[in-house]
Order: C-alpha cells, then structure tokens, then sequence
C-alpha cells in the first residue's frame, strides 16, 4: 500500500502473526486476510477477528506483502489519528526519513516507557511497511502523532509541561552530567533529529538543552537509533527513581 492510499484511507497494513495480534488488541484491524496454512495456525487470531477474517491464497498475500517469505496474515489495520497528550516521556522525531531508524526507535520509546512517538516536519510516514515491521508491534503501543512542522511539536510539549532535550553528537551538555545532576528527573520529551543532518539549528537552539551522549571509547560517533535508546533509557531510568517509594 503506497502512502498516498495510506492517506487518502486512513489504512495501513500489518503482517505477520505477531503484528496482527498486536493490531487485534488495539482494537484498530478492519480485515484480515491469511492463508489456509497460517489460519489454521494461528486459530487464536482467527477467533479474535471473527467476521473479519478472509481466506486468500498465497499469491494474494506475496502481491500484499513487502517481506521476502511472507508468514501468510496480513490485517489491514485503522490508523489512529491523536494530537500529543500528557505523558512523562516523549521522543519526537524532526524530518527523520529512514523507516528503519523510525520503527526501532518507535520500538525503543516503547519500550522505555515513552507514551508517545511525534513524527514531525517530512519525517516518514509512522505507517510505512518497513516502519510498521521496524516496530515490532510497538506501533499498536504508544500514541503515534504527526505534526508538520517541528516547532509546533516543541510547542505542543512544553504546553504539556515537559522540559525538551535535544539529541546532538556535539552538544554543550553531557548526558552522565545531567542524569548525575537531577535533570533527567523531569518528564521529558527528546528530540532527535536525522541521521544524515541532525536538527536545524533553530530547533535544536529552541531545546533547553542540547544533550550529547558521551564517547568513551575510538568510535565517532552512534547511529540514530543507539543515540535514542540510550537517551530514552537514561530518562526512564531517572524517571524511575523519582517515583520509587524509598
């Protein structure tokens, strides 16, 4: 499914078993199709789907699919279109392109507890294939929001009380430093930018800080997705304390 019929129907596609079963307990899959083979087994999924379900051969499933050895499901799955609400961690992606780098740190936020991913500016569609996949499911987790322009989801986060840290390979800032000095502490939402040219500078000067993750050994520096586990981690962990009874 190209993106503009993912616009034009508030549709998207998930495949695989695991995906499927995270679709059908978000309550978000409209139709399913599957195999005679995969239907058969993965009965649960068919029980949970109900009417919904379509039996197709695998020549359907491999023109629907953009995986090499397709698993035979595939659920066609409503997107959930949300503005940014309330929560104590935040990632937002600026003009992040690589649908790779987009699902694994959609998966990451995910799982360090982030409530919500922010696809800001011409970053990629949150619902591509390749994203969808990078997930692991975690798409049907956390809120997904789109703004158009990255100020505004600055904007929106502060308005929600959260201090923002800007992820940068040469920020003023050190990551250790500030977890050792309490900042991490805060809700939070980070900001990160793309692999290829980080954030502009007028967003990343908006941030209140601009946060670099400490090199310790020879390596230049880390790819995107490292970048914000690491980053992400080390907020939920302070979040994490703060909230601990002692």
């Amino acid at each position: 499914m190209r993106r503009k019929d993912r616009d034009a129907t508030g549709r998207f596609l998930a495949e695989g078993p695991q995906a499927v079963r995270e679709a059908l307990a978000a309550g978000v899959v409209v139709e399913l199709f599957g195999t005679a083979e995969a239907l058969d087994r993965h009965v649960d999924l068919v029980v949970q789907a109900g009417a919904r379900v379509s039996l197709v051969t695998e020549e359907v499933i491999a023109a629907l699919t953009e995986t090499v050895q397709p698993q035979g499901l595939v659920a066609v799955c409503a997107q959930r279109v949300v503005p940014l609400a309330k929560h104590r961690l935040v990632a937002v992606l600026n003009e992040v392109r690589d649908p790779g780098n987009a699902g694994t740190i959609l998966r990451t936020a995910d799982a360090a507890g982030a409530g919500a991913v922010v696809f800001a500016g011409a970053a990629v569609d949150p619902y591509n294939g390749k994203a969808v996949r990078a997930s692991a499911g975690s798409v049907f987790h956390v809120d997904v929001v789109r703004e158009s322009d990255g100020a505004a989801a600055v904007g929106a986060a502060r308005a929600h009380g959260l201090q923002i840290l800007a992820a940068d390979a040469y920020g003023d800032q050190d990551l250790d430093d500030l977890a050792d000095a309490g900042t991490l502490d805060r809700p939070t939402a980070w900001l990160f930018g793309s692999e290829a040219h980080g954030l502009p500078d007028a967003l990343a000067g908006a941030a209140d800080a601009q946060v670099r993750v400490p090199i310790h050994g020879r390596a230049e520096s880390l790819n995107l997705a490292a970048a914000a586990a690491i980053c992400l981690y080390a907020s939920a962990k302070a979040l994490s304390r703060r909230t601990s009874p002692s």
